[in-house]
């Protein structure tokens, strides 16, 4: 009799979850492509399997209320940072939440997050980070938490999703960048670039060139790394005892040795033509190259050849280029992605907003997409049906 009834217990729970989960109550989600357009203050949304430009929405609706709002000095430090910048850099990153209605966005030369409510089409919150920039940003597993680099006051930002308040941080290196979360979900990796602003030359005076390592729960620092240069776009293996890593001035990517900490082996990428005219000073906030990904299967590397204009597809086996795909000089590619398919990868064309989709397997590019001003962060979600047909037709 007790078996019977433990049997009908689970059954009936089953039933519940099952009841639960029914897709009249659950809505559908598609793969999307957020791209970020950082100049523009868009973001433009690519089906993550036909590559279609679905719309775009503004991020930036308060612009004047948050341009008015700042002091005097603010507002000197907010025209430092643009000229820093090269420009007005809205859009930094932005990611979707697990129900694929709200996106999380970190918006560079305001300093701030938000968080968007797609089907509303309004900022649900905003949060201002401690100094004077907002920069790359990554989204826990259950969408719980956005880490965001506070890039001038050197720290990683922790911010409750639900709340839109920050209830934690962990100190970086000098000009935080990158935040990567582990395959695992238990760790948080944050590379830090330096101080952009100096030339090569006082490469030493440009502060902390680091990789650090904070627990994902208690966000106390594990463990660092030091760099003679930024760390600039990087990918970890599952197993994070790997790290494909681009570096400041480097026209290629290392392969670093997480366990033991040291670089194993350093590929040096071929100029291009305009590439090999500049010198390191004139590279984009420092980077030869600025994009990376890993294809699905973990065989090949994406590369982004930011000042040579091309993408390359790299063996892991070897690190051997598999090929190249070429763009028009000073199409500046800047970002790299990789499908929800793990066949593709996605490369922003920051001067010709554009993204361009280059198949790891043929190396050649298979689509070329519109989106908006100055294209750079893409990050992979799944948006909600229901708030598609709200997005502008605009492609970004």
């Amino acid at each position: 009799m007790t078996g019977t009834f433990r049997l009908f217990t689970a059954l009936t729970a089953l039933a519940a979850l099952t009841t639960a989960a029914t897709p009249a109550q659950a809505e559908s989600l598609r793969d999307v492509v957020i791209i970020g357009n950082s100049a523009g203050g868009t973001a433009s949304f690519l089906d993550g399997r036909t590559f279609t430009n679905l719309g775009s929405v503004n991020l930036i609706p308060d612009l004047q209320e948050r341009l008015a709002a700042m002091n005097p000095i603010e507002r000197a430090i907010y025209e430092i940072v643009k000229q820093q910048a090269g420009g007005d850099k809205f859009v930094d990153d932005a990611h979707l939440s697990p129900d694929g209605r709200t996106l999380y966005v970190s918006r560079g030369n305001l300093g701030d997050v938000i968080a968007y409510d797609l089907a509303g089409r309004r900022i649900a919150w905003r949060v201002k980070l401690d100094g004077h920039k907002a920069d790359h940003a990554t989204l826990s597993p259950d969408g719980s938490r956005f880490v965001v680099s506070a890039i001038t006051a050197q720290k990683s930002q922790v911010i409750d999703t639900a709340t839109g308040t920050v209830v934690n941080s962990f100190p970086t290196g000098t000009y935080p960048h990158e935040n990567i979360y582990s395959a695992n979900g238990e760790r948080v990796y944050n590379a830090s670039i330096g101080t952009t602003s100096l030339p090569k030359a006082l490469n030493g005076l440009k502060g902390l060139k680091q990789l650090t390592v904070a627990d994902a729960r208690t966000w106390q620092v594990l463990r660092t790394y030091q760099f003679e240069y930024g760390i600039r776009p990087a990918v970890i293996t599952p197993d994070e005892r790997t790290m494909y890593a681009q570096l400041s001035y480097l026209n290629g990517f290392v392969e670093y040795d997480l366990v033991a900490g040291r670089i194993v082996r350093t590929v040096e990428m071929p100029f291009s033509t305009g590439g090999q005219a500049l010198t390191p000073d004139q590279y984009p906030q420092n980077s030869a190259h600025h994009g990376m990904a890993m294809s699905g299967d973990g065989s090949k590397l994406c590369m982004a050849g930011t000042i040579d204009d091309y993408t390359a597809i790299v063996s892991r086996s070897g690190l051997t280029t598999d090929g190249f795909q070429h763009y028009a000089p000073k199409s500046l590619p800047y970002w790299a992605t990789t499908s929800v398919d793990g066949n593709h990868c996605f490369v922003t064309l920051s001067n010709t907003d554009e993204v361009s989709v280059v198949d790891y397997r043929t190396t050649r590019e298979v689509a070329r997409v519109p989106v908006g001003d100055y294209p750079q962060r893409e990050r992979l979600g799944r948006l909600a049906e229901g708030v598609i047909g709200g997005l502008s037709r605009a492609a970004g």
